[in-house]
């Protein structure tokens, strides 16, 4: 083996030992604060609880809300997100001109690409006052109907490139079968 092979061979060793030390520390970071949580809050009481406020005078650790909240908001955004997911990677595989393809799809995998949390804080700060309190007047700022839309979306734009992939893999494929 050549001192460059080597070289390449040691550095991702490294590389990968390093990936396996953070996931462990990772991982031991949380099991160090979680046991330290469960110290001060029964598991019961996390479990089962139905306030989640760990600000409030007494805190309560209830994580029923937090669930529901995340069955909530995924539905929410499955029901934007199918659709207009389906519907735009159909347009773009199917109907779009050339020139609006290589326009559209560059923009919808940058946009597939920002983190979630850049999502939710977009729904926080601008979805939520801008359109949702307009619309239903009283709706606080923390909301899951902002949050579904905006995950739906981002998830629309996640499927869109996604059935775009598999339709221009089924495209390549036609002639093949043919013959």
């Amino acid at each position: 083996m050549r001192s460059g092979e080597r070289l390449v061979r040691t550095l991702l060793l490294g590389c990968g030992v390093l990936s396996v030390a953070t996931t462990l520390g990772i991982v031991a970071s949380l099991a160090f604060e979680a046991v330290a949580f469960f110290r001060e809050v029964p598991v019961l009481d996390y479990l089962t609880g139905t306030s989640w406020g760990p600000t409030f005078r007494p805190p309560s650790f209830g994580v029923l809300p937090l669930l529901g909240a995340t069955v909530l908001i995924g539905l929410a955004s499955m029901l934007v997100a199918v659709p207009v997911g389906l519907g735009a990677a159909v347009y773009l595989a199917e109907y779009a001109r050339p020139g609006a393809r290589r326009v559209l799809k560059p923009l919808l995998e940058v946009l597939a690409g920002i983190p979630t949390v850049v999502f939710g804080y977009f729904a926080l700060t601008f979805i939520t006052p801008t359109l949702v309190q307009r619309l239903l007047p009283g709706t606080g700022v923390f909301n899951a109907l902002s949050a579904g839309l905006v995950m739906g979306v981002s998830g629309a734009m996640r499927r869109c490139c996604a059935k775009m992939v598999g339709a221009a893999q089924i495209a390549a494929m036609k002639p093949l079968r043919s013959r």
